[in-house]
């Protein structure tokens, strides 16, 4: 990483953090050396977050589509030309390094994301015109919408939040995590230079933030990705305000292996489906069941590649996995792969703490020899540990697959497209992959079916997620 980087970074983090003496020192996740000061604000600071934006909505809507299109284009801008600086911030602020699937990837696809909404055109849909009636449907902006974020992904899902929201219209409050909010800050800051003020606002502070954000009454729209247990807590919360909701909660994506697959072709796919962002992803594969007749190849390639990958201080341009996040995630893993263990489960690789490298540091993880039942099979890890279950039956693996109360993605992997597919069709997840998973496109629907969410992002249905639906009726052709 370059100097000039690192002062980029260095001048993004002087524009927003607490002063000195004020504020929550937030560690660099490699090493855990403190980065610099997050806010803390409060409910007072909350409120008032969101009487600007609603004192700002009006205008912003009024704009029109193809002016708030060109300034999202321009914040897109914005961000790509801090993006070496942002991705800087990122990567000591959350862990991932650099390169790989990791934090450049990252910004780029904010900036990505953001320009495609500018794109998407969203026409009225005539549902009847006739000679006695003409009606459309149109979308008009919801209001202000509340944004809260996670740590894994923090400014790529911030903007999977904030760019449709922004593009119907409304105004966004976004709360980052408060084990990333320096990043999502500064990024919220770039964009703001280019925006009018008050359309997007950023709050930084503790749970109870995030809690007055889903129950205000002044949020028309809750988007949150997180847990499970929070977005109940949040579908509590936003019932008497009846604030719209979109929840893209856990997952434990399961990925089944047909028989007949070439375990070789497949093998590197597979393992990034696992293991971006050292795990800590939503929809990454957690769980794979893999035929017998081709079991022992898949664990003994996936092995291979995890023995090999190079792992540690994200900064350093060779390393392509990081450290877990934070202390808390990182205790799931340890404890996930003992229990394992202790159940007599192989650990063909990895199962342990990679301690010469940091305190957050885990070695890539390949369990063989596990049934379904296992913690770490049935429990969500987010972090470096892959299971991998023997199968014969296809019926069987399917339904094993489908066994648990998640269903945000699912991967099948075959020489046999049709074969595939066929199975594809029975997995009851929002998204099933072939031969990749995890892969997510700003045109394609994304959300999850069971305990792991609802509603749609993403494309033109994400556009009218964040919008209110008005039927315009009036008189025919007679008329």
């Amino acid at each position: 990483m370059s100097e000039s980087a690192a002062a980029a970074a260095t001048a993004l983090l002087d524009r927003i953090q607490a002063p000195e003496g004020a504020g929550r020192d937030i560690p660099d996740a490699a090493t855990r050396e403190v980065i610099g000061r997050a806010p803390v604000q409060t409910v007072a600071d909350l409120d008032d977050a969101i009487a600007r934006a609603g004192a700002a909505q009006p205008a912003w809507e009024a704009l029109g589509h193809a002016r708030r299109s060109e300034l999202l284009l321009a914040a897109a801008d914005a961000i790509d030309a801090n993006a070496e600086g942002l991705a800087h911030l990122l990567s000591r602020e959350q862990g991932k390094p650099l390169n790989g699937p990791n934090a450049r990837f990252e910004l780029g696809a904010c900036s990505a994301w953001l320009r495609t909404n500018a794109g998407i055109v969203i026409e009225p849909e005539v549902l009847v015109d006739d000679e006695t009636l003409h009606a459309e449907l149109v979308y008009k902006a919801a209001g202000v919408v509340g944004a809260i974020g996670p740590w894994n992904w923090p400014l790529m899902i911030s903007i999977w939040q904030i760019g449709p929201s922004l593009r119907m219209g409304n105004a966004v409050v976004v709360k980052p995590s408060e084990y990333t909010p320096l990043s999502v800050l500064a990024m919220l800051s770039v964009m703001n230079e280019v925006l009018p003020a008050d359309v997007l606002i950023g709050v930084s502070g503790d749970r109870e933030i995030g809690a007055r954000l889903s129950s205000h009454p002044d949020i028309d729209k809750v988007m949150f990705t997180g847990s499970t247990a929070t977005g109940r807590k949040i579908i509590e919360s936003s019932a008497g305000n009846l604030a719209r909701l979109t929840l893209e909660l856990g997952g434990n994506d399961a990925g089944i292996v047909l028989p007949g697959t070439d375990p070789a072709a497949i093998a590197e796919d597979l393992f990034w489906g696992a293991f971006i962002n050292t795990g800590q992803t939503c929809a990454a594969m957690k769980r794979l069941y893999v035929h017998d007749s081709i079991y022992e190849e898949v664990v003994d390639a996936l092995a291979a590649i995890a023995s090999t990958v190079p792992i540690g201080n994200g900064l350093d341009e060779r390393n392509v996995l990081g450290p877990l996040q934070n202390r808390a995630q990182f205790d799931i893993v340890e404890r996930l792969v003992a229990d394992a263990r202790e159940r007599g489960a192989r650990i063909v690789t990895g199962g342990e703490a990679a301690t010469e490298l940091g305190e957050l540091f885990y070695r890539p993880t390949i369990v063989a020899d596990i049934e379904d039942g296992a913690a770490l099979v049935d429990e969500e890890q987010f972090g470096p540990a892959l299971p991998v279950i023997r199968y014969s039956d296809v019926d069987e693996a399917i339904a094993r697959a489908n066994g648990l109360d998640v269903g945000l993605g699912a991967s099948v992997w075959a020489s046999d497209p049709e074969a595939a597919r066929a199975v594809a069709t029975r997995m009851q997840s929002g998204t099933v992959w072939i031969n990749s998973h995890g892969g997510l496109h700003p045109m394609v629907p994304f959300g999850g079916v069971k305990s792991s969410g609802y509603g749609l992002e993403f494309g033109v249905e994400g556009l009218k997620s964040v919008a209110v639906s008005q039927v315009v009726s009036g008189p025919g052709r007679k008329g």
